[in-house]
């Protein structure tokens, strides 16, 4: 162990170093080369369109047009004409009343939570969510109870418990304002949950969570990275699956560097919504727009896909058809409710191993354990793609059962 020494300002991470090394735990960066020929079951290019023609050609012509970098923020000169097509056109393609487009996923799931919420407001979060929903809750300075995963009348009975314990300094609020001639404010509450979880691939009760929120006047916000372009009529998402599209409470996010192959993210809801973002969201505000290469690749993809929706089915009988062999075959896996197919490990240590052995025989996946897991179950987490070929997806199966951990 190494000992702190009073010139030395970082000796604290060394300490932590070691423990990362002793718990199994480092993390490394493994750069790929353009071509890879590892058959590819860990990307997030859903639909396989980050390298179709069409994509990359209309990445390159927004390059050609509108510069490499968008130049500013998106308030000053950072919105471009294609930003604003992009926004109408994702808007309409998931039944949303208007859109705004962010330089990431995360960046969006950031602003929408934090800017709904609030130090006053509460929080509802699914123990499941991602990341970035987590520090969206952090960071709105709003009270946060983080529930079961994917229980709907936890989600109830925490907005009905806050609403009780609020009612009489809510009434007495009422008459203060009616006294003073003014509309008393009400707690703003909402529930935050992703569409289909990263971990697992499951998906979320949304039709009993939206009903849960309403039953207690709460708002939902729900992250479709893992729904849209696999979930929905053709490739919708689940938000538009479950009936919800354009309801005057739902706020829907997105990434566009999943099931489009781009980058960026967006967030969808009432105009009112919208509008309130450009105007309070942090992510939006103080951050450099999106790049127009970045922006012109996702409206080819969205394009596409809506020209082809029989691609979304597809990466869901790939992902039903990994599923099924490798249960066949024997081994730990959740059923997939989208495009992502958990494999159980016995262990980090042998997780770590079996993707190695994994990418030794050609094949590439990826490989979750704490702290990432919120279970603390360590797995492999394969996504399928639209493209892959029956023939790609016995040969990955093959892989996988050969060099499963046997304890």
């Amino acid at each position: 162990m190494p000992q702190d020494r009073p010139d030395d300002a970082f000796a604290w991470i060394d300490a932590q170093r070691e423990r990362r090394d002793r718990a199994g735990l480092v993390r490394r960066l493994s750069p790929r080369p353009a071509d890879s020929p590892l058959l590819d079951l860990a990307s997030n290019d859903y639909l396989g369109l980050a390298r179709h023609p069409e994509v990359t050609a209309a990445a390159a012509a927004a390059a050609q047009r509108w510069g490499a970098g968008s130049t500013g923020s998106r308030l000053v000169t950072g919105s471009t004409e294609l930003h604003t097509t992009l926004e109408r056109e994702l808007a309409e393609f998931c039944g949303s009343e208007a859109a705004l487009v962010f330089s990431s996923g995360y960046a969006a799931n950031l602003a929408a939570v934090s800017a709904l919420s609030g130090r006053d407001a509460l929080i509802v979060s699914d123990a499941g969510n991602h990341a970035s929903l987590i520090d969206g809750c952090r960071l709105s300075r709003a009270e946060v109870a983080v529930v079961p995963h994917a229980d709907p009348d936890a989600v109830r009975k925490v907005l009905g418990a806050a609403e009780g314990d609020t009612r009489e300094e809510a009434a007495e609020a009422a008459e203060a304002a009616e006294a003073a001639g003014a509309v008393p404010a009400r707690r703003r509450a909402l529930a935050v949950s992703d569409s289909v979880f990263s971990v697992d691939g499951d998906a979320a009760p949304l039709a009993a969570l939206a009903a849960a929120c309403r039953a207690h006047g709460a708002a939902l916000v729900v992250d479709e990275a893992h729904g849209l372009g696999v979930l929905g009529e053709g490739g919708r998402g689940a938000v538009h699956g479950a009936g919800l599209a354009g309801a005057p409470d739902v706020v829907v996010t997105a990434t566009l560097s999943k099931s489009l192959g781009s980058q960026g993210g967006v967030v969808l809801g009432p105009a009112r919504v919208i509008e309130h973002l450009v105007n309070t969201a942090r992510t939006f505000i103080f951050d450099t727009g999106l790049n127009p290469a970045a922006v012109g690749a996702a409206l080819a993809s969205l394009r596409l896909l809506r020209r082809e929706p029989e691609r979304a089915a597809r990466v869901r009988t790939v992902a039903m058809g990994l599923y099924g062999r490798l249960t066949a075959a024997g081994l730990t896996a959740v059923r997939p409710d989208a495009s992502v197919v958990s494999v159980r490990a016995p262990s980090p240590e042998q997780a770590v191993r079996w993707a190695a052995d994994c990418r030794a025989a050609g094949l590439l996946v990826g490989c979750f354990r704490p702290p990432s897991v919120p279970d603390g179950i360590s797995r492999l987490r394969l996504t399928a793609r639209g493209d892959l070929t029956e023939e790609q997806v016995g040969r990955a199966v093959d892989v996988i059962v050969k060099t499963a951990p046997t304890a």
